[in-house]
């Protein structure tokens, strides 16, 4: 199942994303996937009912009156950051709350895409509690700001765009987490190395990203983020650096 790895290579990731829906069709990880999926219909359900009752008046109430005559371009682009912002919110929750099966999911891809039993590296408690840590922090860092610009009027109209670059980037460090966890590499290395590959670490969590935001895609997305992951972090991890 060997591809040939360009880390310079966006178009690589639709590679790893074919492979990964392909994978997850596999009879050997259906039984693993069933309760991810069945907690992201439930979650994601609820993130899009907040989202048709509330994302409207929010986003109406965040374009300032001056700039009322630009409503036509600004009501997408503030719509997009808000539903960007939910949705990221929501899966944060679900992603700690369904960690222990990622995880389980990504090494049972590994093994299909190997042939062999995977070695899981077993990272002692408190530095894996102490990553997660830091990833949460880091994940907080890089969106409060953001989070506080976007309540004064006009910058925020920038701000919304970067909402979608950063979303994109948050996506890729939780996803590509669980491979480089069970290959027993931190936050602070998996950061360093996914830095190394950006372009093609955008690409895949800009994919994540809009595949959160379509209903019925979004309760598969999650597991397939995993599995892609896991396929992208195969063919890498001799690569990156």
């Amino acid at each position: 199942m060997n591809m040939t790895a360009n880390p310079k290579n966006p178009f690589f990731i639709l590679q790893c994303w074919r492979q990964a829906w392909l994978l997850m069709m596999r009879p050997e990880l259906r039984k693993f996937i069933v309760v991810p999926i069945l907690v992201n219909i439930l979650i994601y359900s609820l993130a899009l009912g907040m989202g048709y009752y509330y994302v409207s008046g929010w986003v109406s109430h965040f374009i300032p009156d001056s700039l009322s005559w630009l409503s036509w371009i600004l009501w997408p682009i503030f719509f997009i950051s808000f539903v960007v912002l939910m949705f990221f919110s929501f899966t944060l929750l679900a992603n700690i709350m369904l960690a222990p099966f990622y995880g389980v999911i990504s090494e049972r891809t590994e093994a299909l895409l190997s042939g062999e039993a995977v070695v899981v590296h077993n990272i002692p408690l408190l530095r894996s509690w102490g990553s997660e840590c830091k990833r949460l922090w880091y994940l907080l860092k890089i969106n409060l700001p953001l989070l506080l610009l976007s309540l004064i009027p006009g910058i925020n109209v920038i701000v919304a765009l970067l909402w979608m670059l950063v979303g994109a980037w948050s996506m890729a460090l939780e996803y590509m987490a669980y491979p480089m966890d069970n290959a027993g590499i931190l936050f602070v290395q998996q950061k360093q190395q996914l830095q190394g590959a950006r372009l093609n670490v955008l690409f895949f969590g800009g994919i994540v990203l809009l595949g959160l935001m379509l209903p019925v895609l979004n309760f598969l997305m999650p597991v397939l983020a995993v599995i892609c992951a896991t396929v992208y972090w195969n063919n890498h991890k001799l690569i990156i650096s």
